[in-house]
């Protein structure tokens, strides 16, 4: 006998539904999300008679203590449901749009038991790539947090101080969050001679001292002087915030040096190295979205879904248009390193023909 567990998860409680192979509902019940909610969904499913290895669980999420649980109790056969796929057959149960958690975790059973043949059970991966994805995930949150404070810190000096913004190549270089350290304002860089600033270049391991006389002729320029009122009013602002990107950029280069020592040591390296056009950290990216699991992926389609590289077709007699494919991953652009560092892990197999 097999049995259809849904599962509508929540922070802090699951619903939960179990139908038989005829569709009807043997039980539902509500577990709070601690280990003692867990067991009781454990002895719900030992009452029903029911083997863990016989039971199909849908879930919209794999990123819950919930599923870790599930794999440690010998559940083989848990699905990733993505909630588009979700809020798609609502239509075909009710005109309504009347819903609740209890309704839908029956309908994620009810999916299972009339598509399962269709969908792909989720395996999870070994230690080491779900390492890599912690990590990958990380650096992308750290990139994305080092523009935002950037962004707002060359607001700051654009409004005060225009030659801080634009004396070296970028801030998001060490030297120059040190320099703004150093010299927060015009009136203390104004202060500054030829051989201050070279010795304060190499005090910071500053390589382009032959720019020097570059550097100094960008301090000079005519900028807009600000009032003094709005100097003292942003400059400390501006220390804060180059203190914070001094850390994101170690956080972040640290990071990367443990994304490379990682993917050093994964089996699958070979085959994401011998991909043209990846780099050190698009490979170790590439892996942690792809997974381990070869069957996964069954077909090129497949994987074109989940990239959204494969076109959409609409077409309805005389009419026709093809668009980009929105339900997927990585966006519908290309392989990039911002798409494949994103945090949905969904497979989404199309419930059509083939």
């Amino acid at each position: 006998m097999k049995l259809y567990i849904g599962i509508d998860w929540s922070q802090n409680k699951h619903d939960l539904c179990y139908l038989n192979q005829a569709g009807s509902c043997l039980a539902q019940k509500v577990i709070p999300h601690s280990q003692e909610g867990f067991w009781q969904l454990e002895k719900l499913r030992q009452q029903l008679g029911v083997a863990a290895q016989e039971c199909l669980v849908g879930i919209e999420t794999t990123h819950n203590i919930l599923v870790d649980f599930l794999w440690d109790q010998g559940y083989t056969r848990v699905y990733e449901l993505h909630p588009n796929l979700v809020k798609s057959s609502r239509g075909r149960l009710r005109q309504s749009a009347a819903r609740s958690d209890p309704t839908d975790a029956w309908l994620l059973a009810d999916i299972l038991r009339t598509d399962h043949h269709r969908l792909q059970a989720w395996q999870p991966d070994r230690l080491l790539t779900r390492q890599i994805r912690v990590k990958v995930k990380f650096m992308h949150f750290l990139t994305r947090e080092l523009v935002r404070v950037t962004n707002r810190q060359r607001a700051l000096l654009l409004r005060y101080y225009p030659a801080g913004a634009e004396l070296f190549s970028s801030l998001k270089t060490a030297i120059a969050q040190h320099f703004l350290l150093a010299f927060p304002s015009a009136q203390t860089e104004g202060k500054l001679d030829r051989e201050q600033l070279e010795a304060f270049l190499r005090q910071h391991h500053y390589v382009h001292v032959r720019k020097v006389p570059q550097l100094l002729a960008r301090l000079q320029q005519a900028y807009p002087q600000a009032d003094a009122e709005i100097v003292v009013a942003c400059q400390a602002e501006t220390q804060s915030l180059a203190h914070i990107l001094l850390e994101l950029t170690a956080a972040k280069k640290a990071a990367q040096g443990e994304v490379r020592a990682l993917f050093a040591e994964h089996p699958d390296r070979h085959i994401y190295a011998s991909l043209p056009g990846t780099g050190e950290y698009l490979q170790p990216a590439l892996l942690a979205k792809f997974g381990d699991d070869r069957m996964r992926f069954p077909s090129s389609r497949r994987l074109q879904a989940l990239a959204g590289t494969s076109p959409v077709t609409l077409s309805s007699g005389k009419r026709k248009r093809v668009r980009f494919r929105k339900a997927c991953a990585l966006g519908a652009r290309s392989f990039s390193r911002r798409e494949l560092n994103g945090d949905h892990d969904y497979i989404l197999p199309p419930l059509g023909p083939p």
